[in-house]
């Protein structure tokens, strides 16, 4: 499990910076917020099916993923 005390650290992603994002099968499965992610300001992890219809949002933050081959 990652380290939840991450607010400190610079290299790390603001979770949910970006309402869209598009993904290839190579990475499945997706979760949100996204790897590399700082966790401190962000969801519960939650695991997005776009493998069902192509594309799906986050029940938490509406984030939409985009499954593209």
């Amino acid at each position: 499990m990652p380290n939840p005390n991450t607010a400190t650290q610079e290299d790390l992603d603001i979770p949910n910076d970006t309402m869209l994002y598009e993904v290839s099968r190579d990475i499945l499965p997706i979760h949100c917020p996204m790897p590399g992610s700082s966790l401190w300001n962000s969801h519960p992890r939650v695991y997005i099916p776009v493998e069902v219809t192509g594309s799906a949002k986050c029940p938490y933050c509406g984030c939409e993923y985009r499954l593209v081959d």
